[in-house]
């Protein structure tokens, strides 16, 4: 839980005002796992494959959404900040 609403905080602060991407999956930790699915406004093809490429294990779902899931067995909180970083800097290429 702990883990999963970090990362949902962090993609909250890349995109603030949702002109970006926008996070599909529920908010309430009650109505999730571990996942976010992030539908992504532009380019989300390219980001994925930017991704991958980074050596970020995300997976891709038709039209436009990146699914992504921090799992604490294998993840840290320290893996989940590199990855917004990545995830931003990625996403700010693009534009």
């Amino acid at each position: 839980i702990l883990l999963t609403g970090y990362l949902e905080y962090l993609l909250l602060t890349i995109d603030r005002d949702g002109k970006l991407f926008e996070i599909i999956t529920p908010s309430n930790p009650k109505e999730r796992g571990c996942q976010l699915s992030v539908s992504i406004r532009n380019n989300g093809k390219r980001i994925f494959s930017s991704l991958i490429k980074k050596g970020v294990s995300v997976d891709w779902r038709d039209p436009n959404v990146i699914r992504l899931a921090p799992v604490p067995m294998y993840n840290t909180f320290e893996e989940v900040f590199r990855f917004s970083k990545i995830f931003e800097a990625i996403i700010k290429e693009t534009l």
